[in-house]
C-alpha cells in the first residue's frame, strides 16, 4: 500500500482532488475532520489540553472552541504546545485507519502535512496548486468573505513557493489544465513504481 500525503493551501483546490481521488475508490482520511472528532473524544487529548488550558476549556462534556481559540490566538508557543498534543494524536489514529485500509493506495488529506509534521507517516507527498489570484478568488466566493480575511488565512500557511519544493508532486488547478489526466498520470507512475518496489 502507497500512503499519499495530500496538501494545498487554502483554495488551491485540494479538497476536489481528494474527492476525485474518491472516485477511484481511494480511501481519504481527512485529518482536519478526524482531529475535530478527536478533540471531542480522545481521553488523551482531554487530559493533556486540561493540564495545559484549566478546567474551564471543557464544558459539559464539550470542547469550548471559542475560549481554546482566544486563548492560542496571539499566542504562537501556546498554540504549538496546543498542536504537539493533538498531531501526534492524530497520527497515530491515522496509522490505525490505514493499516484497516486493503487498497493499493490511501490518502492523508491535510492543509498542514509539512507543518505538522505528517509527512513521515505518509510515502509520497502530493501538492494541489493554484495562483495565488485565483485561489483568493475562489476563497472569497466559497466562503463569502472577503479578499482581506482570506490573505490573513493565507499568511498563516506555509508559502506554496515553500510547499512545492517539499512536495514529491504536483497537481496544477489554475483553470487551464485539467485535473483527471494529472492525477491519473500520477497514480500510474506510482502504480507503477509499487510494482516495481520502489515505493
Amino acid at each position: 500500500m502507497i500512503r499519499i500525503g495530500l496538501t494545498g493551501g487554502i483554495g488551491s483546490g485540494k479538497s476536489v482532488v481528494a474527492s476525485l481521488l474518491q472516485t477511484y475508490g481511494i480511501p481519504i482520511y481527512i485529518a482536519d475532520q478526524e482531529s475535530k472528532k478527536l478533540l471531542q473524544t480522545s481521553p488523551a487529548i482531554r487530559e493533556q489540553l486540561i493540564t495545559l488550558l484549566g478546567n474551564s476549556i471543557y464544558e459539559e462534556n464539550r470542547l469550548n472552541r471559542q475560549r481554546m481559540a482566544s486563548l492560542i490566538f496571539n499566542d504562537a508557543k501556546l498554540l504549538k504546545k496546543v498542536n504537539n498534543i493533538i498531531h501526534p494524536q492524530v497520527a497515530s489514529h491515522f496509522n490505525t485507519w490505514a493499516k484497516r485500509q486493503n487498497t493499493e493506495f490511501t490518502v492523508l488529506e491535510s492543509a498542514i502535512l509539512f507543518e505538522s509534521g505528517f509527512t513521515q507517516y505518509v510515502d509520497i507527498s502530493l501538492m494541489v496548486y493554484a495562483p495565488m489570484e485565483l485561489r483568493i478568488k475562489r476563497t472569497v466566493i466559497r466562503d463569502n468573505t472577503t479578499e482581506t480575511e482570506v490573505l490573513q488565512r493565507i499568511k498563516n500557511q506555509l508559502p506554496d513557493e515553500e510547499k512545492k519544493e517539499y512536495a514529491d508532486y504536483i497537481i496544477n488547478n489554475d483553470d487551464n489544465q485539467a485535473l483527471i489526466p494529472q492525477t491519473q498520470k500520477i497514480l500510474a507512475s506510482l502504480s507503477g513504481e509499487y510494482n516495481s518496489g520502489k515505493v
